[in-house]
């Protein structure tokens, strides 16, 4: 009974699951962008700071006035005035310079800053309250574009607040400068190297949750994305919104992320598996969801890129990342080893496996299933959540369609790695985040994501049943 329950699941999964990465693949070639290069979705690569040391080349200040004045970066906070920074970057992580920025308030004072040799600006500000950015796109380098150019930030006197602009493109020759002075193409590798295990980690942390919901559940879970949004998005709101310190701020984040899959399994999902609603049914039902969620995150917090931190930092160590950038990692590693050692050695990860591999079996000996299942759902939501935290750290932000972008490199992890298999979706992640690094090598940062989506295809066509999964017999 064991083999046939899995067969049957095997014959039910896999072509569903490569409809769905034929069509993700298609749509992102077809439309020349990949998902996560939407307008309101911040670049996949890490922002730099500008609270280091002092670069000769300062902001050109075209209007200044009392309440707003642009400076040569770092700007330095102090009782009496506050400071709005930032850097720009293009699609590959170089440092864009000579790009003018304008800041404005409602009252009408402007100025104007022009970005230096390390992609930064700054402006100093007297008074609290809401200022509005623009980059002047005619001032951006051929082959570098903004596909939105203005932001809102709420500056505070006494207070830093970071402004980030998600820039697509690349460019390179005289203009290069900074970051790309070494441009021999092992520098570039070993860069996208990094930036790939950066993100293959931070999709892990998503993708191990969605892969225990398939295993326990068998249901492929859309909304699972908006978890990785909602935990981005309530990183903003007590960190920057509150005041809080960032680290409480994360833990809040996770256990109110936690909390939301406790509430979702008990009075959503549990009910509809006493119903004993077929799969593709409670699949339609977790897509009505992620819209509900998509469309109240963007009513609730706007269109923006919303920042979870607003601590600025430059490049820098072996793996030329920010240092908020080493600490994301670190901490993904550390929850990794965790969730991996829980599933190996404690009582309540074995009998997660035993549902996973037969719920039936597993309740004829004892296992409260039920149980189980809400902690793996309380358990993944939590861990999606600390994925949109951290993403928003290391990538300047999230907004409402950052789950939209991550979504199917998350089911393309999960699919790669082997269905249901938690060390599978790490492995896949970690696969899927190179492949969409390095792709940029070669091909236009436009459709990088589109390279992923054809290895998981390709992996599909010549072993279904993932890296990790298990070959199974069918008939």
């Amino acid at each position: 009974m064991p083999s046939s329950v899995r067969n049957a699941r095997t014959r039910r999964a896999n072509p569903l699951i490569l409809l769905l990465a034929l069509l993700g693949a298609a749509l992102a070639v077809l439309t020349g962008a990949a998902p996560a290069t939407a307008a309101t979705t911040p670049s996949p690569t890490p922002s730099s700071s500008v609270t280091g040391s002092p670069t000769p080349s300062p902001s050109a200040s075209v209007v200044e006035n009392a309440t707003i004045q642009a400076v040569a970066p770092p700007c330095r906070v102090d009782a009496g005035s506050g400071c709005i920074a930032g850097t720009l970057r293009d699609g590959n992580g170089n440092a864009v310079k000579g790009v003018r920025v304008a800041v404005s308030t409602s009252s009408g004072d402007t100025a104007t800053a022009t970005s230096t040799a390390t992609g930064q600006f700054a402006f100093k500000v007297s008074e609290s309250g809401t200022y509005n950015l623009t980059v002047n796109r005619g001032t951006l380098p051929n082959g570098v574009t903004a596909p939105e150019n203005t932001r809102q930030v709420q500056a505070v006197v006494g207070a830093l607040r970071a402004a980030f602009f998600p820039l697509e493109g690349t460019f390179s020759g005289s203009e290069a400068t900074g970051t790309q002075q070494n441009n021999s193409f092992l520098a570039r590798a070993w860069r996208q190297v990094s930036q790939g295990l950066l993100l293959g980690l931070l999709l892990a942390l998503a993708a191990i949750g969605l892969s225990l919901i398939y295993g326990t559940t068998g249901l492929s879970n859309f909304a699972h994305a908006e978890q990785v949004t909602l935990g981005g998005l309530l990183g903003y709101l007590f960190a920057i919104q509150l005041g809080l310190p960032f680290v409480l701020a994360t833990v809040l984040a996770v256990i109110c992320c936690a909390a939301t899959g406790y509430v979702q399994d008990r009075l959503l999902w549990s009910p509809l598996r006493r119903k004993g609603l077929p799969l593709t049914q409670l699949m339609v039902v977790t897509i009505g969801l992620s819209l509900a969620a998509q469309y109240l995150f963007q009513y609730l917090f706007g269109p923006q890129v919303l920042p979870v931190s607003n601590s600025i930092q430059r490049n820098t160590g072996p793996l030329d990342i920010t240092p908020a950038a080493y600490w994301s990692m670190l901490v993904s590693i550390v929850v990794l080893v965790l969730v991996g050692l829980a599933l190996q050695r404690t009582r309540l990860g074995r009998a997660a496996r035993a549902v996973a591999d037969n719920r039936a079996l597993a309740a004829a000996s004892g296992i409260d299933v039920d149980f189980v299942i809400r902690v793996i759902w309380t358990v993944a939501m939590g861990l999606a959540g600390l994925s949109g935290v951290l993403y928003g750290l290391v990538y300047g932000g999230v907004s409402w369609s950052t789950g939209v972008a991550l979504l199917l490199l998350l089911f393309a992890a999960v699919t790669l790695g082997g269905l249901g298999t938690a060390f599978g979706a790490l492995v896949g992640s970690l696969v899927i985040g190179l492949v969409v690094q390095l792709s940029t090598l070669f091909l236009s940062n436009n459709v990088k994501y589109a390279t992923a989506l054809l290895i998981l295809i390709v992996v599909l066509i010549f072993r279904p049943q993932g890296i990790l999964g298990r070959k199974e017999r069918v008939g």
